[in-house]
């Protein structure tokens, strides 16, 4: 049975860096998905950006945008997000793994976001994702699924977690063909 991967974490505890490495490790085998990408101006964080790993660029969520989904000081773009999700092709024929960053509070606000990862979690091809330790609304329950594996980053295991991790997609994508 193809699995999924989930891995978790507090902010700040290394989970965006290891889902890059990954995709840049499984550059061979195109993966499909995006990550998140924070925008600093004068050394502040004022945001966020959407990353295909096309190469595709969006504004997520800034100080100040009035959005009327709202999470912490950040207002989220969730129409311009539903647009970039379904220029992403998750579940194409031939994609034979998905990564994605971040299942969090902001992705939550979006019901496309949902269905999009209900369908790539049943697809047949492995999806790595992050997700919140806490504060993914809808989606708690799939951390529970039988398909599923968690994986929790801390700082002080960040950097040896890396080859555990790869080992596991690559019997994941190869399970997969």
């Amino acid at each position: 049975m193809t699995g999924n991967l989930l891995i978790t974490g507090q902010p700040g505890s290394g989970k965006t860096t290891l889902i890059r490495r990954l995709a840049e490790r499984f550059a061979g085998c195109s993966p499909v998905g995006f990550y998140t990408a924070e925008v600093r101006e004068g050394g502040v964080r004022v945001g966020f950006d959407l990353v295909s790993l096309a190469g595709d660029r969006r504004s997520f969520a800034r100080t100040g945008y009035p959005g009327h989904c709202r999470v912490g000081r950040y207002g989220v773009d969730i129409e311009g997000f539903e647009e970039f999700l379904s220029s992403v092709p998750f579940t194409a024929p031939g994609v034979r793994l998905v990564i994605v960053d971040e299942i969090g509070k902001m992705e939550c606000c979006s019901g496309v976001f949902h269905r999009v990862i209900r369908e790539v979690l049943d697809a047949a091809a492995p999806c790595v994702a992050t997700i919140a330790q806490r504060g993914a609304p809808g989606f708690d329950r799939i951390r529970t699924r039988a398909d599923v594996r968690v994986v929790k980053v801390t700082r002080s295991n960040r950097d040896s977690l890396l080859p555990e991790v790869e080992r596991e997609v690559r019997r994941l994508v190869g399970e997969a063909g």
